[in-house]
């Protein structure tokens, strides 16, 4: 019998409240227990990148986190970036420029995407290409995911669009724990 621990988690916006196994990664407890199944397991290894999101405000794949380390912390999810019905910047950029085939990358490819737009708001080719170097794409040779990513860009410098900040509540849940644990 496998015992639970208790996870307090702000998943886009809406906190949460959960009872996990030790051993169930971020990417599960999206997945299977929160049912925000647009974050996607490729891998298992890190290696693809598709089931990057943002935790506290920095892209990370989800399928290395385990879910007691999201303990108090702010995760923004791909479904996290629209406005209700209106798609955020990157995904109406991706979907005018084709930056999409089968679509299986397309979530992890926009979540680092938007880490890179909202460190870097005007960069080149060849930063956009670095910024996605851990995302594997199988179907688009990456030309048009770039052009989407450069095309985003554009709305951002134009003042059309400009990319939320960090979430505070997550760090400073992350800090109250941190300095309990050296309290204790």
């Amino acid at each position: 019998m496998s015992s639970r621990v208790p996870v307090r988690v702000t998943v886009n916006g809406q906190p949460h409240e959960v009872q996990v196994e030790p051993r169930l990664l971020l990417v599960h407890l999206l997945r299977d227990e929160l049912g925000l199944t647009g974050t996607h397991v490729g891998c298992d290894t890190s290696n693809c990148g598709a089931c990057t999101v943002h935790l506290d405000g920095e892209a990370v794949k989800s399928c290395t986190v385990l879910a007691v380390q999201a303990d108090g912390a702010a995760v923004t999810t791909v479904e996290g970036l629209a406005d209700g019905d209106t798609l955020h910047p990157l995904q109406e950029a991706f979907w005018d420029e084709h930056g999409l085939q089968c679509g299986y990358c397309t979530p992890g490819m926009i979540m680092a995407a938007a880490d890179l737009l909202r460190r870097n708001p005007n960069p080149s080719e060849e930063e956009v290409r670095h910024g996605l170097e851990g995302n594997l794409c199988r179907c688009t040779g990456y030309h048009n995911i770039v052009r989407a990513v450069l095309a985003a860009a554009k709305g951002i410098e134009a003042g059309t669009w400009a990319p939320p900040p960090p979430a505070r509540e997550g760090v400073e849940a992350a800090e109250e724990l941190a300095s309990e644990s050296l309290g204790a």
